[in-house]
């Protein structure tokens, strides 16, 4: 496979993958927002606390003087300033599809070229509360549908794994991002944890990476912010933790380093990491530090991605 076209299927899913995100965490500020002022939904930084999780809070501030949810939502879900708003990502995955058409299945061509022309329905209108929260329901349809479609109907060779790989990087470092931020940013000084908003607050990170039904199949417990860290961490059962990205990301690349006849850095900074993340505990994370487990997540993630493209996208 041309490098090129490795790299196109590799970036259209990363970049469907991440306006999936962009809307899961729209989604979740609303909720926060929603909460009544004796939960502390008043003084809380939902909308700051979604730019964080984005990582386009600088971004942000070369284009708006104000956070609130009409800029945040505009910047996030619609701005084409910032590349990693809904809109430019499901341009630019677009645009990588039609690139590599010839290695797509018509379903899978189907499901971005139709996503973005419906895209185009929503360009200049102002939406109501109940219009914006579907849209964000048909960003995240369209993630599911792009990535059932490679699953059902790609052969299981390079093409399909590349897609892999992208999916697996991009979902591990959103994971990581909506961990770090609810432990870093959320919740309010003023507010213990432990307390309601901080339960609301878990319990909404949960849903926002669906996985608050998972939660309590596996652990049969009120949330508590250890067994939510493990579950997204640690659990492998659980299709957004690290350890299920990583191992993923180790299939795949085991898979395209047989096929090369070759293998590199990438696959062995990925095998790394998960046996690292298999070695791991908990209770030693949050001893630790869980920002700084998880800063340092982020940071070896893209060391991965990097070697990925250096190693085959190049």
């Amino acid at each position: 496979m041309l490098s090129r076209t490795a790299d196109n299927l590799y970036w259209l899913s990363r970049y469907v993958e991440r306006a999936e995100f962009v809307a899961r965490i729209l989604d979740a500020a609303h909720r926060l927002a929603s909460l009544p002022t004796s939960y502390g939904g008043g003084e809380t930084n939902e909308w700051a606390s979604a730019l964080a999780s984005a990582g386009d809070a600088e971004a942000f501030k070369a284009h708006y003087d104000t956070v609130n949810s009409h800029t945040v939502c505009d910047f996030l879900a619609f701005s084409p300033k910032n590349p990693s708003s809904i809109r430019t990502c499901i341009e630019t995955a677009r645009e990588n599809a039609r690139s590599v058409r010839t290695a797509l299945t018509t379903e899978m061509w189907d499901a971005i070229n139709g996503a973005w022309l419906e895209l185009r329905s929503y360009e200049g209108r102002d939406l109501t509360r109940d219009e914006f929260s579907r849209f964000l329901d048909w960003v995240k349809g369209i993630s599911l549908t792009f990535d059932g479609s490679a699953y059902r109907t790609m052969l299981r060779n390079d093409a399909y794994w590349f897609t892999r790989l992208g999916t697996a990087i991009e979902r591990a470092d959103n994971t990581a991002r909506i961990l770090d931020v609810k432990y870093q940013i959320l919740l309010p000084a003023s507010e213990k944890v432990g307390g309601s908003l901080d339960y609301f607050q878990w319990t909404t990170i949960l849903r926002e990476v669906s996985a608050f039904n998972a939660y309590h199949w596996v652990y049969r417990e009120s949330i508590k912010p250890l067994l939510v860290a493990d579950l997204l961490i640690l659990n492998r059962q659980m299709p957004r933790s690290f350890a299920n990205c990583y191992a993923m990301l180790v299939e795949h690349l085991d898979l395209i380093a047989d096929a090369y006849g070759r293998r590199g850095p990438s696959q062995r900074l990925a095998s790394n990491m998960l046996a690292r993340l298999e070695g791991e505990d908990i209770d030693r994370i949050f001893t630790a530090g869980l920002h700084e487990f998880v800063t340092a997540f982020i940071a070896e993630n893209n060391r991965v991605g990097q070697a990925i493209a250096e190693q085959y996208l190049v």
